[in-house]
């Protein structure tokens, strides 16, 4: 065989291989646009926020230095800005790109059909909680309890939403006084979701003072997550949820104790409310959460719903005084961390995935659009149905402006083309609200219309004096704080909140 004649291999990209000129990697002089973003100044810094929810803590002065085109394009501020898609020099094509798929990951949450179902079975209740945000009735009261007719028609509603996944969420008043219902809404919904094949996940918001043993076989059966109501040790939990024979503490420890023994230790969370006593007991109120094996807790603050509208002289307080709460709970919190016991924040954990990461949060509250009606429907045990929870209680107050339509009358369709539910789009997001629409924290915060209504007496609200704004513009800013100052080991456990081990169900998507 005769060789095959070869030559040399020639790549005329090779010949001469010396590195360009550094100049050509950078913009002549101030050749750079900008791309939308937002700031928020402090005494001390400021915070720039991008239209996907990066964002950078800069010396004050910044955002001027920007816009005016004077930012050293050698410096590592200027290669931050660019990579996080604050501003663009034209050398890389895909900028915008980028950022629209920035926007659309962070986006998705929010888009998604109707996932949260809240199916409230009675008004009856064996407590009498001062903060209480509905106006409970007596437990001899069987008038006030959803019968299976109205059961199934909500199901019937429900199950037109086109979402894959549903999370039926079972509550009252106290849903384990209609075990009953309970059963026949779980066994009903399994069936007829497995025949399109859709996931599911179940929530009983209970007190536990009723939990039975053919309760916890049926939970254990069916995978059910328990969420109930942890105060805090005995002295402050008994004085907020008082009961005949003052013993609601010892009977929410009996159960939480029997969930984690019966239904695994990620099959039940619990939250608290803060009232009067609370604020001045921070680290007891944590400890108890550490005491009871417990590795999440919500620091919920009073609703401006309900009985608790009847209290609030007895229970009531200041925003700023919430906030010293929280802080201090935090801080405690986070030094419980640090000795080796997992417990995570849950309000925190929701602020910091936004803050964090690409994607957003289930968290009806903190939606925009509005989780109101879109993210959330409820069910009342008469078959009205209400845009949000906080809609179902300002009805029982006497207000069913949130009312969109009954079971027996209406489809989702019918529903969610209501002229209530239209009227309610018009406030939905607050890329549009004033206030809200050149607020740096925009992304991480949400729109709650009803919120507003009940407070403020219109949709829209006013930011300026909107507590549900001020509380959450402190406590972004405060986690910020944190992550900014708090050391690798502060920064190691925020981490590990929003990257947390799978569990059984996601305490986010509870409409606490």
């Amino acid at each position: 065989m005769s060789a095959v004649p070869t030559r040399p291999l020639t790549l005329p990209f090779f010949r001469d291989r010396h590195f360009r000129d550094r100049g050509e990697f950078h913009p002549a002089g101030s050749g750079y646009s900008l791309l939308p973003f937002r700031f928020l100044r402090s005494d001390d810094r400021e915070c720039l926020v991008n239209e996907c929810g990066e964002y950078l803590l800069v010396p004050l002065g910044t955002a001027a230095r920007i816009v005016h085109r004077q930012i050293d394009c050698e410096s590592g501020l200027y290669a931050d800005l660019c990579a996080k898609q604050f501003i663009s020099d034209g050398r890389y094509k895909t900028d915008i790109d980028l950022l629209a798929t920035k926007v659309r990951s962070k986006r998705r949450a929010a888009l998604r059909p109707t996932q949260l179902h809240i199916f409230v079975l009675t008004l009856r209740c064996d407590h009498s909680c001062h903060y209480c945000q509905v106006s409970r009735q007596s437990t001899a009261s069987h008038e006030f309890d959803m019968d299976e007719q109205t059961a199934n028609r909500a199901i019937d509603v429900m199950l037109e939403s086109p979402a894959q996944h549903l999370t039926v969420e079972l509550q009252g008043g106290e849903p384990t006084l209609v075990p009953q219902r309970i059963e026949q809404i779980i066994t009903a919904v399994k069936e007829r979701a497995s025949v399109s094949g859709r996931s599911l996940s179940f929530v009983v918001t209970t007190n536990l003072a009723n939990l039975t043993p053919d309760l916890l076989t049926l939970f254990r059966n069916e995978s059910v997550h328990v969420s109930t109501s942890l105060d805090g040790p005995a002295f402050i939990h008994n004085a907020n949820r008082p009961r005949p024979g003052a013993n609601s503490h010892d009977l929410a420890c009996e159960g939480i104790n029997r969930c984690i023994a019966e239904l695994g230790p990620g099959s039940v969370s619990a939250l608290m409310t803060t009232t009067q006593l609370s604020l001045r007991h921070p680290v007891e109120i944590v400890n108890e959460y550490v005491r009871r094996s417990l590795h999440t807790i919500f620091l919920r603050p009073l609703s401006p719903y309900g009985f608790a509208t009847k209290t609030a002289a007895r229970t009531g307080y200041f925003g700023t005084q919430y906030l010293a709460f929280f802080k201090a709970a935090l801080d405690r919190i986070i030094d419980v961390n640090l000795s080796g016991y997992s417990l995570t924040e849950i309000y925190s954990r929701i602020l910091l995935t936004k803050l964090l990461t690409p994607v957003g949060t289930g968290y009806v509250d903190l939606q925009s659009p509005a989780g109101a009606g879109f993210g959330v429907l409820v069910y009342n045990y008469d078959g009205d149905v209400y845009l949000s929870d906080e809609g179902r209680m300002l009805a029982e107050m006497g207000d069913k402006t949130m009312r969109i339509g009954n079971v027996r009358d209406h489809s989702r369709r019918d529903l969610l083309r209501s002229s209530r539910f239209s009227e309610m789009v018009e406030a939905w997001c607050n890329e549009s609200l004033p206030g809200c629409s050149d607020c740096a924290f925009q992304l991480y915060c949400g729109a709650d219309p009803v919120f507003n209504y009940a407070t403020q007496g219109d949709i829209v609200g006013h930011r300026p004096t909107n507590e549900f704004c001020k509380r959450n513009m402190a406590i972004i800013s405060h986690l910020l704080n944190l992550i900014e100052t708090g050391g690798d080991d502060v920064r190691r456990i925020l981490w590990s909140w929003v990257v947390p081990k799978a569990p059984a169900h996601d305490p986010e998507l509870v409409q606490t």
